[in-house]
């Protein structure tokens, strides 16, 4: 995994002994007492220097990467909802039926984002939001933060004011020590398992953009809140009801470090299959897909398609209770450190099955390739979209799939075995 000669710091939220591991099966790296290896799983920032004019890098054919150059305008929570929101009004002016609303003004089938505003720049169409429904409790997280860095919710316009507003002129400023904000309508009817709130993470692996290929790990999983959820607006300042990520979960009292408040997807499908129903269950996840996929087509046309690059994200969706699924945000650099036995096993196979579909046969990687790797080195991911596949179908199939029709295969399978299967995007 040759990324380039010279000193790199690691991603410290990786274990080294995990990547080591896997890069030395395929002859990739001699492992050194002083670290100083030729083979990198690069940082963000890292990558950022890599491809930035002023260092005049060059990498060559053998030389892939674990980021795209731009890979923020997904991973910053402000720029992915700019940009779905700018791929929303795109299709509408072109009368795609994709865009079509209800009588409410809502979109049908991209409605997945929450109502959400940047901070300072929206301030008045926020404030002319929230009067429309006062009682409404709103989520306000730093652009540029992870881990739940930063994160308060609000349901009065005079907290919001607290924070940073001028009075005289009742528009909103930003202070110089004040970075940017989104401000989201707060999800306050989440599905609850034993009475706690829970997110999902999954894992989506990019190889290119233009034409977009995307993969699925199966694997994923959900994390809960470690205190029982309550609505109650005195419970706002309590991030161990509200927040799942672990870094917080982890310094609460109830926290349990044998299984770390973590579920796996199989686990939930069987969970819903049986309280809510196999149909119900399956059109979850469809749409679950759905939006995954049409987050990534949002960015297809900003994102550097660099022949060098591939990019695994952490995708994090929300369910209400209506089993609607919601897209929270996406990570560019999701946790790979275990918390549990079970994170390890997870995580060491994700890394496992992200190179070999990276670099096929562990073989010298070669940049120019067609990226489409062969069926039996996908592991546990699965083919989530194939652009060139869905063009072959016919430019409706995205709406065919979408209102239940069958429309085509997913992944290889179906094709393979010469049924049709119902899916919701493909």
């Amino acid at each position: 995994f040759r990324i380039m000669a010279g000193k790199v710091k690691w991603v410290t939220d990786i274990e080294k002994s995990v990547l080591i591991n896997n890069f030395e099966k395929r002859g990739w790296i001699q492992v050194a007492e002083n670290e100083d290896w030729n083979f990198y799983w690069m940082s963000v920032q890292t990558i950022r220097n890599v491809f930035s004019v002023e260092t005049g890098y060059r990498l060559s054919d053998d030389q892939i990467v674990n980021h795209f150059p731009n890979h923020y305008e997904l991973t910053r929570k402000d720029l992915m909802v700019k940009n779905i929101k700018r791929y929303r009004k795109e299709l509408e002016k072109e009368g795609s039926p994709l865009a079509e609303k209800d009588e409410n003004g809502k979109y049908i089938y991209l409605d997945f984002v929450p109502v959400t505003f940047m901070l300072p720049a929206d301030y008045n169409l926020f404030v002319e939001e929230f009067r429309k429904n006062p009682s409404s409790t709103w989520i306000m997280k730093p652009c540029g933060k992870a881990q739940g860095k930063g994160i308060f919710l609000i349901n009065k316009l005079s907290q919001i004011k607290k924070w940073s507003r001028d009075s005289k002129t009742s528009s909103f400023v930003s202070q110089s020590s004040k970075e940017a904000y989104v401000i989201s309508l707060y999800i306050n009817n989440p599905l609850l398992i034993g009475g706690k709130k829970f997110d999902l993470r999954l894992y989506v692996l990019v190889s290119t953009y233009r034409p977009l290929r995307c993969y699925m790990y199966k694997l994923g999983f959900c994390r809960f809140c470690t205190v029982k959820y309550t609505p109650s607006t005195s419970e706002l300042d309590n991030m161990f009801v509200h927040l799942t990520n672990v870094a917080i979960q982890k310094h609460g009292d109830d926290y349990n470090h044998i299984h770390g408040g973590k579920w796996t997807v199989s686990n939930l499908r069987l969970y819903l299959e049986s309280t809510r129903g196999k149909e119900v269950t399956n059109k979850l996840f469809d749409e679950i897909h759905w939006i995954i996929v049409q987050s990534l087509k949002a960015v297809a046309p900003v994102m550097n398609n660099d022949k060098h690059c591939f990019e695994c994200y952490g995708y994090d969706i929300i369910i209400d209770d209506k089993l609607k699924p919601w897209l929270i945000e996406v990570n560019a650099s999701p946790s790979l450190t275990s918390s549990t036995a079970n994170d390890r096993i997870l995580k060491y196979n994700l890394i496992n099955d992200t190179l070999n579909i990276a670099v096929p046969n562990g073989e010298i990687p070669d940049c120019k390739w067609n990226k489409s790797p062969p069926k039996e080195v996908l592991g546990n991911y699965e083919v989530l979209y194939d652009e060139e596949m869905a063009q072959s179908d016919g430019p409706d199939r995205d709406l065919r799939s979408r209102s239940g029709q069958p429309s085509g295969v997913k992944g290889n399978r179906a094709r393979d075995s010469g049924k049709p299967v119902l899916t919701t995007w493909k």
